[in-house]
């Protein structure tokens, strides 16, 4: 057995045993005295205990390692084995990394810290962007046990990856193997049969973020179906929400397939497009004068005067006035002007917040209606059929609100919709 001080291969001091297991792993903070910078040093005691499929994952994590080149992984330093004589009467493996300096995300959860949906945001995007470069090498490379344990946050503040003593390298993605390897509570059902893939990544980073927000081992948290049930227990953004069960769906083909897709949909904070599935996607017409932009936080509505859209910019205001200033010269005629100007000088903007929708309908920049009204206020969204159009109306409590006149019919069931999908995924 070791203790403090001891010096192995001439180079390695030992100075804090970090963690020792029952089946003969012991981890080292270590200084290495050629460079004087502090080590970790992995060691396995070759027992007759040991399966000889430890010393296979050993052997295959130093080998791993050394091909990889990431900052937010610790870079491999050295591999050595040590004679048992010098081991206590056991032979002994050792491998030798950068040491991070900081605390693993379990150490924290142990203190009782609860990570707030930002602080967990940001470990999901370091710990994808981690995943990615994993997964583009050739051979691919699958951790197959992120779990909070496997994190540090460093004193830099950054989210390290470590302990790839379960990882797999294949040439496939559909390869298989026969070591039944992970921590129960993040690994998928499918790597428990044998095979990971890089989908069963991704399920171990949802179930990590999990446990960071609600601060309970997903082991411990409800399942339906085998699925982890987390909606009840974390107030986040429905984006976050969508993403996490989206992660950690029992089902392969329903989870995100690649980091980078996960990556690409948190980032964007894209929520799925319709309760049901794409196929029943509505396409906006082509002839449609709305503009719209959404995110989970806004959705945004606008519609350009008709002028405008027919005839584009150039020197709009210009022909208006003209026109304004003959036709009023003229008292028979002013109605007729001002009506041609309700009708094609008009625009109206319509934005869904959070908690809000606003309103607003103006005229050459001048303001003629502003609404502000509560979301919940909102009894739903309906078609309203007149006799030669259609329209959008927005039914409140009070009163209802026409967000699109004159209307074709198909436009009119697109902006419904639209109206109807963005309401639903971030209130539901």
């Amino acid at each position: 057995m070791f203790n403090c001080g001891d010096i192995l291969i001439d180079n390695y001091q030992l100075k804090q045993r970090l963690g020792q297991t029952a089946n003969g792993h012991q981890t080292w903070l270590a200084m290495d005295k050629r460079s004087q910078e502090n080590v970790t040093v992995k060691l396995l005691a070759f027992s007759p205990q040991m399966q000889w499929e430890e010393l296979k994952l050993f052997e295959r994590e130093a080998q791993v390692l050394q091909s990889l080149e990431h900052k937010k992984i610790p870079k491999y330093r050295n591999y050595f084995d040590l004679d048992k004589n010098l081991g206590g009467g056991v032979a002994w493996f050792g491998l030798v990394q950068d040491h991070i300096p900081g605390s693993s995300l379990q150490e924290l959860l142990e203190k009782g810290k609860i990570f707030s949906e930002k602080e967990t945001y940001n470990i999901a995007i370091q710990i994808l962007e981690i995943l990615v470069y994993l997964h583009s090498l050739n051979p691919l490379v699958i951790h197959r046990d992120i779990k909070p344990s496997n994190l540090i946050l460093g004193e830099d503040n950054h989210i390290y990856l470590i302990d790839f003593g379960a990882v797999q390298a294949q040439g496939a993605v559909t390869g298989v193997t026969f070591t039944v390897v992970g921590s129960s509570g993040y690994a998928p059902l499918e790597q428990f049969w044998g095979r990971a893939i890089p989908a069963s990544d991704i399920y171990a980073l949802g179930a990590t973020l999990i446990h960071l927000l609600t601060g309970i081992s997903p082991v411990d948290l409800p399942h339906q179906d085998s699925q982890i049930q987390v909606s009840e227990h974390v107030k986040i953004a429905n984006y976050f929400l969508y993403w996490l069960e989206k992660a950690t769906n029992i089902s392969i083909e329903k989870r995100f397939q690649t980091a980078k897709e996960a990556l690409d949909c948190l980032q964007t904070k894209q929520l799925p497009h319709t309760p049901n599935n794409s196929a029943n996607q509505l396409i906006q017409p082509t002839y449609s004068r709305f503009i719209i932009t959404k995110s989970y936080n806004k959705l945004s509505l606008y519609l350009p005067p008709k002028m405008t859209y027919q005839m584009g910019n150039t020197n709009l205001f210009i022909t208006i006035m003209i026109l304004g200033i003959i036709t009023l010269t003229f008292f028979p005629f002013s109605l007729l002007f001002l009506l041609f100007v309700y009708q094609y000088c008009k625009d109206m903007k319509v934005v869904f917040l959070g908690n809000s929708f606003k309103i607003k309908r103006t005229i050459f920049g001048l303001t003629y209606q502003s609404i502000d009204k509560f979301n919940e206020d909102i009894l739903g969204i309906f078609l309203y059929e007149g006799t030669k159009s259609h329209s959008v109306k927005i039914r409140t409590k009070q009163r209802s609100y026409i967000i699109g006149e004159n209307l074709k019919e198909g436009e009119c069931t697109w902006l419904a919709k639209e109206i109807q999908d963005w309401l639903y995924y971030h209130n539901r």
